[in-house]
């Protein structure tokens, strides 16, 4: 898991050096189509990062949940993940 979480901060401090770049592309009046270029680039990477997140949660928590028999208590959560990700 400490590799996973160091990956993960990895990821999300990329993120946060694209959010400055995109602030500063606004304060530059950037064409507008290259920013909206690199917002998309950033839904990716916070996606991407949902993703893994989610694996993680389903394939570690998730069954040490149902092994120690909380079965709803994982229902519940395998519920919400599916909700939050649809929308």
């Amino acid at each position: 898991m400490k590799t996973n979480k160091q990956n993960l901060l990895r990821r999300l401090k990329i993120i946060e050096g694209q959010i400055r770049g995109l602030q500063k592309m606004v304060e530059s009046d950037i064409y507008c189509i290259d920013i909206i270029t690199q917002t998309s680039a950033v839904k990716q990477a916070l996606s991407n990062i949902e993703d893994k997140l989610m694996e993680g949660h389903l394939g570690h928590c998730l069954v040490n949940q149902i092994k120690k028999g909380q079965v709803d208590k994982a229902t519940k959560e395998m519920l919400k993940v599916y909700q939050l990700k649809r929308k």
